[in-house]
């Protein structure tokens, strides 16, 4: 369930447009009313404002955004300018070609938490941005049992309605014993093959049933039997099948844990999911933490940048 809040009376996206620029003239930028405005408007509302924007004053709204807003306030409108898969391209493009080393965390949390109809339109936005193909670029960057996961994931079809077959659900749950914990040795691939090719209702129920037939639950099976990177991919996949909203509030938890902030993350997951479910993940959040989730942001950023999620994230409850 998204938290974004859309004015009822809307105005068009021409005269959005106009008080955009209008913010931007004169000495300084009126910051707070272009985050009033592109923060209430949803995906397709955005992509309206930008085409009225250019065909108006004929410059690109997001080089202008670029052009007058500073660090982390920058980075999270601009990001929240495009439409969801043209953002996952963006994050993931910029996670594989980061360098001296690229950002693991960023392409796994991507690829790993996503539908396969959000990774087919992702596949296809990026090859049409980048004129590279998405798994190329991870076959270059990643190695082992990691990029054996990313790519097994991102090619396999999978279905994904609520529908589940028992019998297959109780074969992986016993598969997965044998190919872990019950040899010497991890099973590499039956791991990545029962992860890639099972839907999210399917390997939440695996879940439970491994629970049931061996009393261990699978993720800790998994930490036993696996580590690194492959380790993260595997558990990403299983905690966005089983509770996803839980997922993203640890990860929100974590970025703004101890001293300092990882904004990048920060901004990764607030962005990508207020459209979608943030406030299941406020919800998760409240319940693990016991504090909601805008007390987290509000005293661990400052600013516009502050303001800006806090629109985004919406009233406590």
């Amino acid at each position: 369930m998204s938290t974004l809040t859309v004015p009822p009376m809307l105005h068009s996206p021409r005269d959005d447009a106009r008080k955009l620029h209008k913010a931007f003239k004169g000495l300084g930028c009126d910051t707070s009313k272009v985050i009033q405005i592109l923060a209430h408007r949803d995906s397709v509302q955005r992509d309206l404002i930008q085409q009225e924007y250019e065909t108006t004053f004929s410059e690109s709204l997001s080089k202008r955004l670029a052009s007058e807003l500073r660090g982390h306030t920058k980075k999270a409108l601009k990001l929240w300018l495009y439409d969801p898969a043209t953002r996952d391209a963006v994050i993931a493009r910029k996670a594989l070609t980061t360098t001296p080393v690229f950002d693991n965390q960023a392409i796994t949390e991507i690829i790993c938490s996503r539908t396969p109809s959000q990774l087919r339109r992702l596949k296809e936005v990026y090859l049409s941005t980048y004129h590279s193909y998405i798994e190329h670029d991870i076959e270059n960057q990643t190695s082992g049992d990691h990029k054996k996961l990313l790519l097994a994931y991102l090619s396999t079809p999978r279905y994904e309605g609520p529908e589940l077959d028992n019998t297959i659900v109780q074969q992986d749950a016993t598969q997965l014993y044998k190919s872990g914990e019950k040899r010497i040795g991890t099973d590499e691939k039956m791991f990545i093959k029962i992860f890639s090719e099972r839907s999210s209702t399917h390997l939440a129920a695996v879940d439970s049933a491994y629970r049931a037939q061996h009393g261990n639950t699978l993720e800790k099976a998994l930490k036993k039997e696996t580590s690194g990177s492959f380790l993260r991919g595997l558990l990403t996949i299983l905690r966005c099948a089983t509770n996803p909203a839980m997922y993203f509030a640890k990860i929100l938890h974590k970025s703004m844990k101890g001293m300092g902030t990882d904004d990048s993350r920060l901004i990764r997951v607030i962005v990508t999911r207020t459209e979608i479910d943030m406030q299941h993940i406020k919800a998760a959040y409240y319940s693990k933490y016991g504090k909601p989730l805008t007390h987290a942001v509000r005293s661990d950023t400052s600013g516009s940048y502050k303001d800006f999620l806090l629109h985004l994230l919406g009233t406590d409850y």
